[in-house]
């Protein structure tokens, strides 16, 4: 099983920034993608940003020049830096991990969520 941990968010005013960090916890698993996905409510959950195993990076319209997605493989870790924050980013963001453990099984987790909220 593996599991996510966050951490960061909160509330700032418009112009501000945030960083979020997300970590991933487990035994013998590999990581395919890590992201960050948000969502208010009832809408759907959408993709921020995505980096991949081989260091490919995707970010979504939205967020391209102001929101940096970085990784510490090492620590099986992905952050979330973001800057220039408008009304429009605020949302309950989730950090998403896919791979597999131990070779064999998929796993797609996500983490509890954390809120960011911009004031204008």
């Amino acid at each position: 099983q593996v599991q996510l941990e966050e951490s960061g968010g909160g509330s700032v005013q418009a112009g501000g920034s945030l960083r979020l960090s997300c970590a991933a916890s487990g035994s013998d698993f590999s990581i395919y993608t890590m992201g960050w996905y948000r969502q208010n409510p009832g809408q759907q959950r959408d993709m921020v940003a995505t980096i991949f195993a081989d260091g490919t990076i995707k970010y979504a319209d939205s967020v391209k020049g102001r929101f940096t997605i970085s990784s510490d493989n090492a620590k099986n870790t992905v952050f979330l830096q973001m800057n220039s924050l408008k009304p429009e980013d605020t949302a309950v963001y989730y950090c998403n991990a896919n791979g597999h453990i131990s070779g064999i099984s998929y796993y797609n987790e996500w983490g509890q969520g954390t809120q960011v909220t911009v004031s204008s």
